[in-house]
C-alpha cells in the first residue's frame, strides 16, 4: 500500500508563507557603493599605488617620488610633477564616476590613457583616509581631504607643482579587510613590483622610491628602454638578453614591438620575470605567454620560463582595456595577429643570437656510422659515409627549419679537409686505444693531451663530449644532445613535407601491449601513416609492425622497442594525437634514439661534419628536451679560473 504523497498546503513551514516578507529594493547609500567598488578596485596597498601611478603618468609627470610606510599600510604618498588639478576641480577627484579622460561612451572604444574609470579615488577614498595637495598652472595651491563618505573644503596648501596624494590606514574602517592584508614585508614586495612594471613601461620617467625613510629605488629621466630595463632587471643579465623589435610589415599597420628576452640559460622556475605591456599598460595575456612558450620549445626544459620585456604598442582602437576591474587584462581585436606578432619576431632573434651559455650559467643497437669496432677506419672514407648518410636522409629545408645546402657544403669542406688533417695516429689506432677510463690505459702526458687541439682543432673526451674552440673561447660539446637536435629538425621539416620513408619487414614485429592500447591504435594510424609506420592489431593484446622509417633501420633502432614506447606515450591524457604537440614529441623520440649515443666514438672527420652542422641547424644550442648542446667556457672565465684576473 503506497503512502499518499503530502498537497504542498500540508507541508509544515518553518516560517508561514504568509508572513514572509520580500527585502525592498533600495538605492545603496553612496559610502557602501564606493566600498562595494572599492572591494574591486583596491585589493591591496599595491593596487593604490598602480592607480595614482598611472594618474601621474596621465598627467604628464616626468619625476615621480612614491613613499611607502609600513608596505604602504600605514602611509602612500605619491608627489609628482604633472599638470595638476585646479581647486574648482578638487571635489570632484573624490567623487564617484568622476574623470577628465572621457567624455562620452564612444571613446571607450579608443581609450588612449592609463586610468580612465573614475571611480578609483572615491574607491580609495571610502576605505582610507586620504589628502589631496595640487597646484594647476595659472592657479593658487590647494588641498583636499577626504575619509569614508566624509570630505573637507578645499583650502590653500603649500605645493611648489603638480600634485601629492597620501593615502594613510589603508580599510581603518573596514577592519575585516585589513586583517586579509600580509605582513608589511610582503606588502612592500607588491608595491614595488608595481613601481618597477610602470618604470619599464616609462623610461623616459625618473622615479625614486622610498620606504619607511630608506631610498629602494631611483631611476634617472631619458633612460633608454634597454638601460632602464638592465636597471630594474640587473644588469649582470647584460650579456644574455636579446633584443626583439617587429619587421617592418607589422610598422605598416601601426603596431610595433619591442623588447629584451633571455637566454635559455636565465630560464626560470616561474612566470615572474615575464613582463608585458601594451601601450605602456602591465597587462596579464595568456595568447602573449602560448607565443612566447612556443617561440622557446625545445630551448628550455619544460617547466622552465623564459625571460621576457616586451612592449606592444598599437593604435588605442586595436585593443579593449575596459576588460578587467583592475585593468590587468586587456582583450585584443586582432588576437592572432598580435600572437604572430610575439611569436614570429622572438623566434627570428633567438634564432640570430648566439645561445650557447657559459659556464658561469651552467654552474649547471649500435649506430651504424658512428660506432666504434667494424667500420671503415680510414678518414676520407668515414667522412663520405658520414656525408652519404646526411645526405640520404636529412631533408631539404621546409620553412626556414633546416638549412640542406648548409649542411652540404658543411660536409663538403670536411671532405677536403682530409689531406689536411694530421691525427695523434692513425684512424685505426684512434679506434683501438683504450679507454683512458680503464685500467689498462697508459696516462698520457699533459704534453700530449695539449698537442692534439691546436693539430685536429678539436678532442673527444671521454667518448661524449667534444672540445673545441672558437673567437670567445672554448666550446664543450655534447655529441649526443647536438646530434639530437640536428635529427630533429631533419625529421620535422621532412614530415611537413610527406610521410617519412619506410622499410617493409619481412614479417611484422610484434608488440605485446594492454587491450586498451591496442583499442587506441586506430586512432593512432594518420600520425603512423606521417612517421611511415605500418602498424595493426594482430590479437587483443598485440600490436604488428609491417613497416618501419628507413631512418630508423639505418640507426638501428629496434622497432618493437620504439613501438612500445610510442603507445605508452599515447596512453597519457594529454597526447593527442592530430596535435603538433603530440608530433613534436614522437619526432624527439626518433631523434633522441637514432643520434650518436654517449660513449660512441668518433673520427675526425665525424667530429668535424658534427661541428660543421652545429653551424647550420636552427637551434643547435640546445636539443629538442631544452638542455644544452654545448657550454662554453669563455676567456675571461679561463683568466679567473688560473688567476689572471
Amino acid at each position: 500500500m503506497h503512502t499518499p504523497i503530502p498537497s504542498l498546503a500540508s507541508i509544515h513551514w518553518a516560517v508561514p508563507p504568509s508572513t514572509l516578507q520580500r527585502p525592498a529594493i533600495r538605492v545603496l547609500p553612496p559610502l557602501v557603493a564606493d566600498q562595494i567598488a572599492a572591494g574591486e578596485v583596491v585589493e591591496r596597498p599595491a593596487s593604490v599605488v598602480k592607480e595614482l601611478l598611472e594618474n601621474a603618468l596621465d598627467a604628464g609627470a616626468t619625476r615621480i617620488e612614491v613613499e611607502l610606510a609600513q608596505g604602504g599600510i600605514e602611509l602612500i604618498r605619491i608627489t609628482d610633477d604633472g599638470a595638476g588639478i585646479p581647486p574648482d576641480e578638487l571635489p570632484l577627484a573624490l567623487a564617484a564616476h568622476a574623470t577628465s579622460k572621457l567624455r562620452d561612451a564612444e571613446e571607450l572604444a579608443r581609450i588612449g590613457t592609463l586610468g580612465f574609470r573614475g571611480e578609483a579615488l572615491a574607491s580609495i577614498t571610502s576605505v582610507a583616509r586620504v589628502r589631496i595637495r595640487s597646484v594647476a598652472p595659472g592657479h593658487e595651491p590647494s588641498e583636499i581631504e577626504g575619509a569614508g563618505d566624509q570630505r573637507s573644503a578645499v583650502r590653500p596648501a603649500a605645493v611648489a607643482r603638480g600634485t601629492s596624494i597620501e593615502v594613510r590606514t589603508l580599510f581603518f574602517n573596514t577592519p575585516a579587510r585589513r586583517r586579509f592584508l600580509r605582513t608589511p614585508a610582503t606588502e612592500q614586495t607588491r608595491c614595488m613590483e608595481v613601481v618597477r612594471d610602470l618604470a619599464l613601461a616609462h623610461p623616459a620617467v625618473a622615479l625614486r622610491a622610498l620606504c619607511d625613510g630608506r631610498e629602494t629605488l631611483d631611476l634617472r629621466a631619458e633612460q633608454g628602454p634597454r638601460a632602464r630595463a638592465l636597471a630594474i632587471l640587473g644588469r649582470e643579465l647584460e650579456d644574455n638578453l636579446v633584443e626583439v623589435h617587429a619587421d617592418e610589415q607589422h610598422d605598416a599597420r601601426g603596431v610595433s614591438l619591442w623588447g629584451l628576452v633571455g637566454t635559455p640559460a636565465v630560464a626560470r622556475s616561474n612566470a615572474r620575470a615575464q613582463r608585458v605591456f601594451v601601450n605602456g599598460r602591465a597587462v596579464r595575456d595568456p595568447s602573449i605567454q602560448h607565443a612566447l612558450r612556443e617561440a622557446y620549445r625545445g630551448l628550455i626544459e619544460p617547466g622552465r620560463y623564459p625571460t621576457a620585456v616586451l612592449m606592444i604598442d598599437l593604435p588605442p582602437d586595436g585593443v579593449d582595456v575596459n576588460v578587467h576591474p583592475a585593468k590587468a587584462e586587456v582583450r585584443f581585436r586582432d588576437q592572432g595577429m598580435v600572437h604572430s606578432l610575439v611569436l614570429n619576431t622572438v623566434r627570428e632573434a633567438l634564432r640570430r643570437a648566439d645561445l650557447t651559455p657559459t659556464l658561469a650559467h651552467r654552474t649547471g643497437a649500435r649506430p651504424a656510422i658512428f660506432g666504434p669496432g667494424d667500420g671503415p677506419t680510414d678518414t676520407a672514407s668515414d667522412a663520405q659515409s658520414f656525408a652519404d648518410y646526411f645526405r640520404r636522409d636529412l631533408p631539404a629545408s621546409t620553412g626556414g627549419r633546416f638549412d640542406y645546402q648548409a649542411v652540404r657544403d658543411a660536409l663538403d669542406r670536411v671532405l677536403t679537409m682530409g689531406s689536411k688533417v694530421e691525427p695523434a695516429g692513425d684512424a685505426s689506432d684512434e679506434r683501438e686505444r683504450p679507454d683512458p677510463a680503464s685500467p689498462e690505459a697508459a696516462p698520457a702526458t699533459p704534453a700530449s693531451q695539449l698537442e692534439a687541439l691546436p693539430r685536429r682543432d678539436h678532442l673527444q673526451v671521454h667518448q661524449s663530449y667534444v672540445v673545441a674552440q672558437d673567437d670567445d673561447g672554448v666550446v664543450i660539446v655534447d655529441q649526443h644532445a647536438l646530434h639530437e637536435r640536428a635529427m630533429f629538425e631533419a625529421l620535422h621539416a621532412r614530415i611537413t613535407a610527406g610521410p617519412l620513408e619506410s622499410q617493409s619487414l619481412l614479417t611484422p614485429a610484434v608488440v605485446d601491449t594492454s587491450s586498451e592500447r591496442v583499442t587506441r591504435l586506430e586512432e593512432l594510424t594518420p600520425l603512423l601513416e606521417r612517421l611511415g609506420i605500418d602498424a595493426a592489431a594482430l590479437s587483443p593484446s598485440t600490436v604488428g609492425v609491417r613497416a618501419f622509417p628507413t631512418l630508423l633501420f639505418s640507426r638501428g633502432v629496434d622497432p618493437i622497442d620504439f613501438m612500445s614506447e610510442l603507445l605508452d606515450r599515447a596512453d597519457a591524457d594529454a597526447f593527442v594525437p592530430d596535435s603538433e604537440e603530440a608530433l613534436r614529441e614522437v619526432l624527439d623520440m626518433m631523434a633522441c634514439k637514432a643520434a650518436v649515443k654517449a660513449g660512441d666514438r668518433l673520427t675526425d672527420a665525424e667530429i668535424g661534419a658534427l661541428l660543421e652542422l652545429r653551424g647550420s641547424v636552427e637551434r643547435s644550442t640546445s636539443c629538442p628536451h631544452g638542455r644544452p648542446t654545448s657550454v662554453r667556457l669563455t676567456l675571461a672565465d679561463l683568466e679567473r679560473l688560473f688567476e689572471r684576473r
